[in-house]
């Protein structure tokens, strides 16, 4: 598997504040490594389009599509509690 973003998740990556951006490429990792690593707590979001969210830290997410061997990084944004 390999990781990928669209203009806008890549967009919303650079906007976060570089220790958020540390945080997400560690989080990434256990993503290339394992979708169900437990830090990530990774699950379905969407299932009509096939939208996945996993965990940055309590409060951001990340949101991503699974398109062949690529993890394509849609979105990333706060965590609405």
């Amino acid at each position: 598997m390999r990781l990928d973003y669209t203009p806008r998740g890549a967009r919303l990556l650079d906007k976060t504040p570089a220790r958020l951006r540390k945080t997400f490429y560690k989080q990434a990792a256990f993503l290339l490594q394992d979708l169900h690593h437990p830090s990530l707590h990774a699950k379905k979001y969407d299932e009509k389009n096939d939208l996945w969210q996993a965990r940055v830290n309590d409060d951001w997410r990340f949101y991503f599509r699974i398109i062949g061997d690529v993890y394509l990084i849609e979105e990333i944004r706060r965590h609405p509690k």
